[in-house]
């Protein structure tokens, strides 16, 4: 048994639920950045588990000199491996980037098809369930978390939020089977969040949970790669030379260490309800800003991603 079956949830003040909900919020908008970023650079690498790997790889490499080279840092290291020596932390508590990794792969493989608005459809669907059934098991670090009404009505307004923002893009046959693999992602994302959360709270760092994530992550996809390479060969695409297609690693790096930081003042739930109103927002505003191909913004995007915010407050309400 770990310690967080038994932990007792802090009590925290409404100041602090408030700032963690809003900036998990502006998290959120990152990862819809992110999500556009990784699609694309998946389009041009003609291989969506390649761009995953160039942005978890320069994730990894950024925290591999940022980390060591702070006091903070090296310290969150030294409490890392005291705690995994003591066996208050798990060594599976610290596979979260599995999740992660799986998420920046399906944004390589399915956004170029499905958009933004319909991959954080999928995702949605699948984090919301799942972040109820963390809470409830006590793998986040703030202990067991009931199922109130209030947090049960808002991850079902969050669902029914989604599917009215994207809706008319719901009837293809094709995005619905393509949108099985974020579907699944969102389910690791919920997991991801708990473990990061007590990876943070072992080594008190949030940028050495972040570290821990990423090379969990970069091993799990460098493997994947070589699988795929020996099967189907090298990728058709090439590095493109635009600049900011390199960026998703270092907006990956942002959300990971919030989300490590924040979930031990809101839950797992409230911080993916906050951070899917981020992502429904942004990408609402890069659908319409930024248009593609698989990007339909209307009206019913426009009221779904105000319904979500709705939910996020009606969530984070105490009973």
């Amino acid at each position: 048994m770990t310690t967080t079956g038994t932990a007792t949830p802090p009590v925290l003040s409404t100041r602090r639920r408030i700032a963690g909900v809003g900036l998990a919020t502006a998290s959120g908008v990152l990862v819809a950045l992110q999500s556009r970023i990784n699609g694309e650079l998946g389009v041009r690498l003609a291989d969506g588990i390649a761009a995953a790997v160039v942005s978890f790889g320069l994730g990894l490499l950024i925290l591999v000199v940022l980390v060591p080279a702070t006091r903070g840092g090296r310290r969150g290291l030294t409490a890392l491996r005291g705690a995994l020596r003591a066996g208050t932390l798990r060594p599976w508590q610290c596979l979260g980037g599995v999740c992660g990794a799986f998420l920046v792969a399906t944004q390589g493989l399915t956004i170029g098809t499905l958009g933004v608005a319909v991959f954080t459809v999928a995702v949605v669907a699948g984090q919301s369930g799942s972040s109820l059934l963390v809470d409830r098991a006590g793998i986040g670090p703030t202990g067991r978390q009931p199922i109130t009404p209030n947090r049960l009505v808002g991850a079902v307004l969050t669902v029914l939020a989604v599917l009215l923002a994207v809706g008319d893009r719901l009837g293809d046959p094709g995005a619905l089977a393509l949108a099985l693999l974020p579907l699944a992602a969102g389910v690791g994302i919920a997991w991801q969040q708990a473990v990061n959360g007590q990876v943070r709270a072992a080594s008190g760092s949030a940028m050495t949970a972040t570290l821990v994530n990423f090379t969990v992550g970069t091993v799990a996809l460098l493997a994947t790669f070589a699988v795929e390479v020996a099967v189907r060969g090298r990728p058709a695409g090439s590095l493109p030379s635009e600049p900011w297609l390199y960026l998703g690693g270092a907006i990956g790096i942002v959300f990971i260490a919030l989300a490590a930081a924040l979930v031990r003042f809101t839950g797992v739930l409230l911080l993916g309800l906050a951070t899917i109103a981020g992502q429904i927002v942004g990408a609402v505003l890069l659908d319409v800003v930024l248009p593609t191909e698989a990007s339909h913004p209307g009206v019913n995007t426009l009221l779904g991603a105000a319904l979500t915010l709705v939910a996020v407050l009606v969530a984070a309400l105490r009973r």
